[in-house]
């Protein structure tokens, strides 16, 4: 006799982002992250990457009416509660999403939350946003009004301004408001205090969670996988700030309960929260 606790998988998001092979971060983190918060994920593939924990080698960009076609395909049979964007290389392809999601009334009718991860520089420090393509990244924030999940580096290239402490945290967030995301969650990691801050910013104020800086190099794909948990807080009607706190929790957790792979930033573990199958 086989016993096991299944999620009523009720609720989906659909992923429009780049392939990470080595598994840590990208489409790969954000199925395992839904999937670990019970929630069915879809994809479309922006992207195939040849990267592992020491960095990116390489990306074949996939033809942009190929992603066009996978989210008409999602959005067109299966009914998704939230969108999840990370990789976007280029202007083009930024335009041809924003057209697709425009098709399906995704923009027009506002009932499905989207979630924006700026994704423009990987770890290892390579490039996965051309520098032209921002902005088309402003002008698919202004059209989309997105909650935007940036980190310090990417916040600093969307508002011109140079970070130093938790106030420039508030003070960017709130340029970024104006740039038309209707959230902005900025992660504080690469400060260089002993705490981190992550600051959730809205037209009301702003809410901050800290937390202990945990020295380890086990923090590849972090910013896929908080912009997918807080996906699936959406997903299952949370209000932003619950959403927040479970998304920064799950991270955490994750980072703590890393399986130390690989020889460079190593993948975190997106499985600490599924129940054990026992046979």
């Amino acid at each position: 006799m086989i016993s096991s606790k299944i999620n009523n998988l009720s609720r989906s998001v659909l992923v429009i982002a780049g392939s990470d092979p080595s598994g840590g971060a990208g489409i790969q983190a954000d199925l395992k992250t839904l999937t670990s918060l019970g929630i069915y994920g879809m994809t479309a593939i922006t992207a195939l990457t040849v990267q592992n924990t020491k960095g990116v080698s390489d990306i074949h960009e996939v033809p942009i009416d190929i992603v066009k076609k996978q989210i008409k395909a999602c959005l067109s049979d299966i009914n998704t509660n939230t969108i999840k964007i990370g990789m976007m290389h280029d202007a083009e392809l930024i335009m041809g999403i924003y057209e697709a999601l425009e098709n399906e009334n995704v923009i027009k009718n506002h009932t499905t939350k989207i979630i924006l991860d700026p994704v423009m520089v990987a770890k290892g420090g390579h490039k996965l946003l051309k520098i032209d393509a921002i902005d088309a990244l402003k002008l698919f924030i202004k059209k989309s009004n997105p909650i935007l999940t940036p980190n310090i580096p990417e916040a600093e290239i969307l508002t011109d301004i140079k970070i130093k402490n938790v106030s420039d945290m508030e003070k960017a967030g709130k340029i970024i408001l104006k740039l038309g995301a209707s959230n902005v969650i900025l992660k504080g990691g690469h400060l260089e205090e002993e705490e981190i801050t992550d600051v959730l910013i809205d037209y009301k104020g702003s809410y901050k969670i800290k937390t202990i800086k945990t020295i380890t190099n086990n923090t590849h794909g972090t910013g896929c996988t908080m912009a997918s948990a807080l996906s699936a807080g959406i997903a299952k009607s949370f209000e932003i700030k619950d959403a927040f706190k479970m998304a920064h929790s799950y991270v955490n957790k994750a980072i703590a309960s890393a399986p130390n792979f690989g020889n460079g930033n190593g993948p975190i573990n997106h499985c600490h929260s599924i129940n054990t199958f026992q046979y």
